[in-house]
């Protein structure tokens, strides 16, 4: 009898809270996907890595599996990948390393259909009092660039090729 009364307790109770955990998660779900739809769409993600040595740091990189993606040894810049993750290796090019996005690409220089043009996301990032290191020029179209740099002084380079 016992045993039942437990049971039955734990169903109600197991009921109770499916219906009151239930209507949070719908509302989670509806707040993610307001998220999604506003926020920015910053294409494809990789790290730009500064390298005093190219062939070193190539050859450590495919131990770690990636292959050449992109780039080229006499222009000291490579692409790498491995699966969906991609890396830059330049050297000379710049100081310290940077978070990289495409706007208009996929992780695989693939073009995307829907995507934030880097002048329209500059604008964004000002109206919400967000500095830039470099802007775009707003009367072009096409590829242009911008930086900033985030609170703890990580470069992120917004990059866009189309």
């Amino acid at each position: 009898m016992k045993k039942i009364i437990v049971l039955s307790v734990g169903l109600i109770a197991s009921f109770t809270l499916g219906l009151y955990i239930n209507p949070i998660s719908a509302k989670q779900q509806s707040e993610f996907q307001k998220l999604k739809e506003e926020s920015m769409k910053l294409g494809a993600f990789s790290m730009s890595l500064s390298v005093k040595d190219i062939n070193a740091s190539k050859q450590f990189y495919e131990e770690l599996g990636f292959v050449v993606f992109g780039g080229a040894l006499e222009k000291n810049y490579l692409i790498m990948k491995n699966g969906n993750s991609l890396i830059g290796l330049f050297q000379g090019m710049f100081k310290g390393s940077m978070l990289t996005f495409n706007p208009g690409w996929d992780e695989n220089a693939k073009n995307i259909e829907v995507f934030d043009d880097v002048r329209k996301i500059q604008q964004r990032l000002l109206s919400r009092g967000i500095k830039l290191s470099s802007q775009a020029d707003e009367n072009t179209s096409g590829p242009a660039s911008i930086t900033l740099t985030d609170p703890d002084g990580n470069v992120i380079l917004l990059d866009q090729h189309r």
